[in-house]
């Protein structure tokens, strides 16, 4: 009976061991994962590459083209590049190096620096709609007299001029399909007015 009870004993105790042990390796399993995570996180949606045959996002495109390097400069200082790239749908327009270039003297410069981050974030959410705009879209809201709402709150009329459709004033020089929407070319920036 000793003998049958001590047994018991022994095997109860090997196998509580093996199951700690096992709940060890799974914990740490858990944890490696989570940290796995907390990196793949920590770098962000824009730094995700593009695979073969898939079409590329808003980022990818401009950081592809010369004609965007102060908007994509812009996008990287202001930190807004996941904004740009996700599934959207959304609606960029994007202005070209020229567009920049007609600011006053400095002004691309001061918005760069840190300290105006969040100033320079609210212009760039000022020339992305949250949502789906073909041309053919936006032809149908200017002949609504409708506003876009941008993401930084404001509203940008949309008017069609001879066949031309603006935004903002801006004229759409181009328009390029990109996985998460639509990229409209405009040669200016659209600085929203400053609040009375």
């Amino acid at each position: 009976m000793k003998i049958k009870l001590l047994s018991l004993v022994l095997v109860s105790f090997f196998v509580f061991s093996s199951c700690k042990k096992e709940t060890k390796e799974n914990t740490q399993t858990t944890s490696t994962t989570k940290q796995e995570v907390k990196q793949t996180k920590h770098q962000g949606q824009a730094d995700v590459k593009l695979s073969e045959g898939e079409q590329a996002n808003a980022l990818q495109v401009a950081k592809s083209l010369d004609d965007f390097s102060t908007l994509v400069t812009a996008i990287e200082a202001a930190g807004v590049q996941d904004a740009v790239v996700n599934a959207g749908p959304l609606t960029i327009f994007a202005p070209v190096n020229a567009a920049f270039d007609k600011l006053p003297k400095g002004t691309v410069e001061n918005l760069l620096k840190p300290e105006n981050k969040a100033k320079l974030a609210f212009i760039l959410k000022n020339h992305v709609a949250p949502a789906n705009y073909p041309i053919k879209q936006l032809k149908k809201e200017a002949k609504k007299g409708r506003k876009l709402y941008m993401a930084s709150g404001e509203y940008l009329t949309v008017e069609n001029k001879d066949g031309k459709i603006y935004v903002g004033g801006a004229p759409i020089l181009k328009s390029v399909k990109v996985s998460n929407g639509w990229i409209h070319v405009i040669d200016q920036v659209l600085v929203p007015a400053p609040k009375k």
